[in-house]
């Protein structure tokens, strides 16, 4: 038996699917290709699978990771082959290795947004005037005993850099968000935050995480 790392991109229509989803079609597409996985023991025996960072819902991502525990021959170039073969057009798998990191070691991850308004230019100067703020005041759900509740938070002690500007009639925000066990900042409440503070309805939006990093800045994988 070998622990294998299979490293996907999760793009397009897909973003708009859960993290449960995308353990099931793994499931799935594994069966499907053939792929001698490890099964654990018990009554209900179902195969070994680490996710790396469960990923926001309608967020995009080109460095998402599972870890599988494989039994029997089978190279790992043609479990790549097999796996995109039977996996849909927008869930395709980048590389499959063998010698990886333990995902406690991520600390940052790397995201693009991008925003389209009616009017970019008076948009842009007020996101730049959000992150020029001392600080950037969330609205994180709570409890309250059994009542919901909403709860200020700084959400700027997560951001650890950023740059924003206008290309191609498109606002880029390209930002670096804190990402850990330990500190961790949801892409899509940060998108949320934004919008409220600026008070601007936007036309379009995405977002997509484009890397993950070690507390050294250097690409996990």
């Amino acid at each position: 038996m070998r622990e294998v790392r299979l490293r996907f991109a999760k793009v397009g229509r897909l973003k708009y699917i859960s993290h449960l989803d995308i353990n099931r079609a793994m499931s799935r597409a594994l069966k499907r290709a053939q792929i001698p996985l490890w099964y654990t023991e018990g009554f209900n025996p179902h195969p070994y699978m680490s996710f790396s960072l469960p990923l926001s819902l309608g967020v995009e991502s080109l460095c998402e990771s599972v870890d599988l525990r494989i039994i029997g021959e089978i190279t790992n170039s043609e479990i790549k082959k097999r796996m995109n073969a039977v996996l849909p057009e927008d869930l395709k798998i980048i590389d499959v290795y063998d010698d990886f990191r333990d995902n406690s070691e991520i600390v940052y991850s790397d995201y693009v947004y991008k925003f389209q308004f009616a009017d970019n230019n008076e948009a842009l100067e007020k996101i730049k005037s959000v992150f020029a703020s001392d600080e950037i005041l969330a609205l994180k759900k709570g409890k309250q005993g059994k009542k919901r509740v909403f709860k200020e938070m700084d959400i700027k002690q997560f951001i650890d850099k950023y740059s924003v500007s206008i290309r191609d009639d498109i606002i880029v925000l390209n930002i670096r968000l804190f990402a850990g066990t330990e500190k961790n900042l949801n892409p899509s409440l940060l998108f949320d935050t934004i919008i409220r503070l600026i008070d601007m309805d936007f036309e379009w939006k995405s977002i997509s995480r484009i890397s993950l990093l070690d507390k050294n800045y250097k690409e996990f994988k």
